[in-house]
């Protein structure tokens, strides 16, 4: 296999590990929960800046052309412990005025519009991540451990591999436990959740916080990758991508976000760019959102539980005593 194509699988597999990663929380949030977080890449986004500041080093040490916060030089896995938590925060904070206090439809609707005011602060703010022109010459994790940039680029496809693997397995648990259950009852009936003496609430923050830092985990593993990351890269029609991700691959399922990364931004992204151009060059992109927008309908309409949908659990009928009445 030559160079280049190796670089091309090696770049596949890490977007494809991420997008699992990213794919796992909203799944968590939407698929379990019933939260419908369009914000979600705001979460991502903010992994990826809180990586990118803490790893940089002073904006001086960059040749001065890029201006941000903190500008500090910590090592792998700091960095992507840092993203979790902030995100995490972040997803607490955003929760805390809009999980607590509006209904799914209005919260979906106020979420969007939190993203569209985070992606014009980051780029209207040049002082905070360097504003529309973005972060650049991001360092990466383990590069002195080669010279080589087809091996190094294997060697960071394994380690994403490894990340997305342990978020999988973690929210898998957390899906299979008791808290699973109670969360999988809070999207199908929340007064009836709560009637059972559970704390919709509090849970559904929980939620929104651990998705947060999921988000976060995703956005750290992609900016290390790139080396670049700007408002430009997270615009929130990103976050209908992992949407349609997660319906296609099955809501609320365990496999779904794995199915649905490898089927729609991987499968559907790369594959488009196989097909012959036509028109002009703005072309195939516009053509991209519209084939993904009808992917989305029509699993939606013929096939809402995608293609790994959830298992339902069921549980068997008390016992009868059909010895009659006690008397």
């Amino acid at each position: 296999m030559s160079a280049s194509s190796q670089f091309y699988a090696a770049t596949l597999l890490v977007y494809l590990f991420v997008y699992i990663i990213a794919a796992t929380g909203l799944n968590l949030q939407f698929g379990v929960t019933g939260i419908f977080n369009f914000a979600f890449i705001v979460f991502q986004a903010a992994g990826a800046y809180c990586t990118a500041v803490v790893t940089l080093g002073p904006s001086a040490s960059t040749g001065g052309f890029q201006h941000y916060i903190l500008g500090l030089s910590l090592p792998f896995p700091i960095p992507l412990l840092l993203s979790a938590v902030v995100s995490g925060l972040l997803g607490f904070g955003v929760g805390m005025l809009t999980v607590r206090r509006l209904r799914a439809d209005y919260l979906a609707i106020v979420l969007l519009v939190v993203s569209l005011i985070a992606t014009q602060v980051a780029t209207n703010q040049v002082g905070i991540f360097n504003g529309a022109q973005g972060l650049s010459l991001i360092p990466q994790p383990f590069a002195s451990v080669t010279s080589s940039a087809t091996v190094y680029d294997w060697i960071y496809a394994g380690i994403a591999g490894v990340i997305a693997l342990l978020v999988w397995l973690g929210v898998r648990l957390l899906i299979d436990s008791p808290l699973g259950r109670t969360l999988r009852a809070i999207r199908e009936n929340e007064v009836a959740t709560a009637s059972l003496g559970k704390n919709v609430i509090r849970l559904r923050l929980l939620v929104f916080t651990m998705g947060g830092a999921i988000a976060g985990i995703s956005g750290s593993v992609f900016v290390q990758f790139l080396r670049v990351w700007a408002p430009s890269t997270w615009y929130y029609p990103e976050t209908f991508v992992l949407f349609t991700a997660v319906v296609v691959g099955g809501m609320g399922s365990k496999w779904g976000p794995v199915i649905g990364a490898l089927l729609i931004p991987v499968g559907l992204g790369e594959g488009s760019r196989y097909l012959p151009q036509i028109g002009g060059p703005t072309l195939m992109p516009s053509l991209q959102w519209i084939a993904l927008g009808l992917v989305l309908l029509i699993f939606l309409w013929f096939w809402p539980g995608g293609v790994f949908p959830e298992r339902r659990r069921v549980f068997p009928g008390a016992l009868v005593d059909d010895t009659g009445p006690m008397t």
